[in-house]
């Protein structure tokens, strides 16, 4: 768990409008919408609670809860099954969950430095124990993460053919 995940605070943690600004897009869709705090997401709709439960439509924006990896791969199941769109999260590379679904992105932005989010009121908060990726699925997506590559590294993943 990293320093800013401590057990029993908030998930409540929002995307600094910067990445935003990076990816230079527009989303159709914000499937993890915070009732509250700042919105910094370019997006003509929002899910603010249940999402996993509701059809997604267009091109979507995911910052899911950061919580345990069984809530990761329900939220990134439904991400890869849509298909369009863009999803960030923690950078736990070694991490089973990560390992299970990177291969499916079209392309894997790792954000350096470490993204600072902010807290529902505005304030930035401390810098986290690990970093962030975006994950992009789709052609506009993977546009997206090239033209954002200001913000870090980005790579395309090499899907591994069993024997």
């Amino acid at each position: 768990m990293a320093a800013f995940e401590k057990r029993g605070e908030s998930d409540e943690w929002y995307t600094p409008r910067y990445i935003f600004d990076a990816l230079g897009v527009s989303f159709d869709l914000d499937v993890a919408c915070p009732l509250e705090g700042p919105r910094h997401v370019p997006a003509n709709s929002y899910f603010h609670e249940k999402a996993l439960d509701k059809e997604w439509h267009g091109f979507i924006w995911m910052n899911p809860p950061f919580g345990h990896q069984s809530t990761k791969r329900l939220w990134l199941r439904k991400f890869f099954e849509h298909g369009n769109g863009i999803a960030l999260l923690p950078d736990r590379t070694s991490a089973p969950w990560w390992q299970e679904f990177a291969p499916f992105a079209d392309a894997v932005l790792f954000v350096s430095p470490k993204v600072k989010f902010e807290r529902p009121d505005g304030t930035l908060g401390e810098q986290p124990g690990t970093g962030t990726t975006l994950f992009a699925v789709g052609e506009v997506a993977t546009e997206a993460l090239l033209r954002a590559a200001s913000l870090g590294q980005v790579f395309k993943p090499v899907i591994r053919i069993a024997a």
